[in-house]
């Protein structure tokens, strides 16, 4: 395996457990903040959330097969500029920020602040615009299998995209009361 895969299944097998165990343990260790974590988002659109979470995390493991078993390592550039490597700068910047934001937010419903709340605005929008890294590095890689992998892959980052940048980043912290 090329040895910025490696770097890359490494930032996954820690960064993905680490976002599942941080939500695992705020809803455990905190069950009354359950309702409050969603904010303001009203109850009628809360299945479109549960929707595209469920979109976001197929389309995590279709863009991550992609990058980590079907792209020569060596051989891709993004936007004709980047290697491999940005690959793994756009997936800590998606994992490592998330672990950060169930603490927060739990933090903010027990002692609201000015500072938390740009901590979760920050991290938030890190990950979305990371997200749409994402979306950009995938669509301008060369070369490129037109496939159906590719595709799914591409497919899989948009609504990733969507959930991050836009129901979380914007729509989420929007209704979120202050």
């Amino acid at each position: 395996m090329h040895p910025q895969k490696r770097v890359l299944l490494g930032i996954v097998l820690v960064g993905g457990p680490a976002v599942l165990g941080s939500y695992v343990v705020g809803l455990l260790t905190h069950p009354a903040s359950r309702a409050a974590i969603w904010g303001g988002v009203p109850r009628e659109i809360r299945p479109v959330y549960t929707v595209s979470m469920l979109l976001a995390a197929l389309g995590y493991f279709a863009f991550t097969y992609l990058i980590l078993f079907r792209l020569d390592a060596g051989a891709i550039r993004i936007a004709s500029r980047f290697r491999f490597g940005l690959f793994n700068v756009l997936y800590a910047t998606v994992l490592f920020p998330s672990t950060a934001w169930m603490p927060l937010t739990v933090a903010m419903l027990e002692r609201p602040g000015a500072g938390l709340w740009l901590a979760i605005r920050l991290v938030l929008a890190a990950v979305g615009v990371a997200s749409a890294g994402l979306v950009t590095a995938l669509l301008s890689l060369k070369p490129r299998q037109l496939d159906r992998t590719y595709w799914l892959a591409v497919m899989g980052s948009i609504a990733f995209c969507f959930q991050t940048a836009v129901l979380d980043a914007l729509v989420w912290t929007a209704l979120f009361p202050l």
